[in-house]
């Protein structure tokens, strides 16, 4: 299958052009600098020059391939719906994976599935009107599947590393918010990569989250992470205005307390995580 991927450089898009050039399709990644060109390229993807906003070449790019899966993180909501409106128009009845986020649920009082209510935090509020245009595609032909990722690790841990493990490395201590016993919905990379493949079988309108099910709290993480870091038992507590501060609004979403299953996608797609010890993957460091 030929499949045209936005994001292909960056932290997941590189892991999933390497799955789905593993799996025999042939990709065309999106590359808006000299860099991003190579790195498609050692990815194995073959290179479309342009950046996230020219909707013309996205919409070209699209039309050439049977199916798209996009990555890449745009800067609001207008941008990114204007990028998948014209994505969905080039690639026609071809499918459409979108990305979205598991923080949309808010605190989930529980395990849930994708059928959870939304209760966003405001950094990721503007994904509803996004994603329901998304879905409408598919009453006029589309083929539309939404991947609503949990707090990935692996590689460099993104996110994780960005806020958490470096800050406490300079530190001495690994943070984390209030009493540490919020839960996170972890993924990690490389199952996430499988998980955007397996999507490109699936049934029009589809929802998955993309988790492992295994929801440590967030004082376990942290612990994990001072293990891994040669900080054994250094971990610190940082109020709710303090992560505010020091992270800005991303720090809300940190402090959801979530739990969530990938049953869906296990049952209908085939998938099943394999890093699901993601603890024992921190304390390695």
């Amino acid at each position: 299958m030929r499949v045209f991927v936005t994001g292909g450089s960056g932290y997941i898009g590189r892991a999933t052009i390497g799955e789905l050039v593993r799996a025999g399709h042939t990709v065309e990644a999106l590359a808006r600098s000299d860099r991003a060109e190579a790195t498609v390229a050692a990815a194995g993807a073959s290179a479309v020059r342009g950046a996230l906003t020219d909707l013309d070449v996205l919409t070209h790019a699209a039309a050439r391939a049977e199916a798209v899966i996009h990555l890449a993180q745009a800067t609001s909501g207008e941008e990114d719906l204007a990028a998948a409106t014209a994505m969905q128009g080039g690639v026609g009845g071809g499918t459409y994976v979108h990305t979205g986020g598991s923080w949309v649920y808010g605190d989930t009082d529980g395990v849930q599935d994708e059928c959870a209510p939304w209760n966003p935090p405001l950094i990721v509020a503007w994904r509803k009107t996004v994603e329901d245009a998304v879905l409408a595609r598919a009453a006029a032909g589309g083929r539309p599947v939404i991947v609503r990722p949990g707090l990935l690790h692996g590689g460099d841990n993104r996110l994780i590393d960005i806020f958490f493990v470096q800050p406490g490395k300079e530190n001495g201590a690994i943070p984390y918010i209030g009493d540490g016993g919020n839960h996170w919905a972890l993924i990690h990379l490389d199952d996430l990569a499988r998980l955007y493949v397996a999507a490109l079988s699936a049934p029009t309108g589809s929802v998955y989250l993309g988790v492992s099910g295994a929801n440590p709290t967030a004082k376990e993480v942290a612990e994990a992470c001072a293990r891994g870091a040669g900080l054994e038992g250094k971990t610190v507590s940082l109020s709710i205005e303090q992560a505010r501060e020091q992270m800005g609004p991303i720090a809300d979403a940190f402090a959801l307390d979530q739990q969530l299953t990938p049953v869906k996608a296990q049952r209908e797609l085939g998938w099943t995580p394999v890093h699901i010890d993601p603890l024992t993957e921190f304390a390695a460091g």
